[in-house]
């Protein structure tokens, strides 16, 4: 007799979402609210597998009684409050920090947000030419993934993947302060000279995709990186006996990428250097 272990169960809230009664576990956000209800509150720093950074605060909404917007994603839900989520005031905010980001980084290959930047009717483009920008060269110091900083939002998620959250590596940091704030490694070295293990966790949760595999960096510059084309099919490592779940990208009968399910029990997400980068033996033809 197989036995599902259920968990401890937790108590449930309620709240105004809306003007309609929202119910959610105690200790939800209101951003788990605000999915579980079908509302599409845009998020850029949350992740499902890190705690709550509060970097891009594109998912503030208006709490009554609060005096200042608050972040979604990780205010959590309390009974009897009061939550509207597509007030002007919100929507004014979300159009400015669009706009911020647009202006100064590369989000062409951040998931959704053009669509965002037509919704809240953005516009990048008011600030002029003049406008500061993030220009640097993609960093390619070695054969597994790219660092292109042109499209980093600083949104720390790399960081926290790298350190105490995932990993344990600290190869990852912040150097730098204001506008030139960068992510980096220890003393703006190589990757190849960093702590740096190639576990690639930081590219599985970077949402603007500055952090990508090299096959993606490189099938993007080619114009043959497509999306659309893509199977991806879950399977298990077969290098030990963890058993991490992996999710091959295939395009054109070749594994593209790996990634790994965030609701995996095993990795949650994780993988090391082998399981995420070393598939080419399953398409060697040589």
């Amino acid at each position: 007799m197989t036995v599902t272990p259920l968990g401890i169960p937790r108590r449930l809230l309620e709240f105004t979402l809306d003007g309609e009664a929202a119910r959610v576990p105690e200790g939800a956000t209101i951003l788990d609210a605000c999915r579980a209800a079908g509302k599409d509150v845009p998020t850029l720093c949350e992740g499902d597998a890190l705690r709550p950074k509060n970097a891009c605060r594109v998912c503030v909404v208006e709490v009554e009684g609060a005096r200042t917007l608050v972040p979604a994603c990780s205010r959590r839900a309390e009974p009897g409050m009061v939550v509207r989520t597509d007030t002007e005031r919100a929507r004014h905010s979300r159009r400015i920090v669009l706009e911020l980001l647009a202006s100064s980084v590369d989000l062409s290959t951040t998931p959704r947000v053009a669509e965002w930047i037509k919704e809240y009717e953005a516009k990048p483009d008011r600030f002029g030419p003049d406008a500061a920008r993030l220009n640097d060269s993609p960093k390619v110091d070695n054969d597994l993934y790219v660092r292109d900083y042109a499209k980093c939002i600083l949104c720390y998620k790399c960081v926290d993947a790298c350190g105490d959250q995932w990993q344990n590596s600290f190869a990852i940091s912040v150097t730098g302060r204001g506008f030139d704030a960068r992510i980096a490694v220890e003393h703006d070295a190589p990757l190849t000279d960093s702590a740096c293990v190639y576990c690639g966790n930081c590219i599985e949760v970077c949402p603007t995709r500055a952090l990508s595999p090299r096959s993606e960096f490189d099938r993007r510059a080619a114009g043959t990186w497509d999306e659309s084309a893509q199977t991806r099919t879950t399977t298990v490592c077969a290098y030990c006996g963890v058993g991490c779940g992996l999710t091959l990208h295939v395009q054109d009968n070749e594994i593209v990428k790996v990634t790994s399910p965030h609701d995996n029990p095993v990795t949650h997400g994780n993988l090391c250097i082998k399981g995420r980068f070393g598939y080419q033996h399953v398409q060697n033809r040589g």
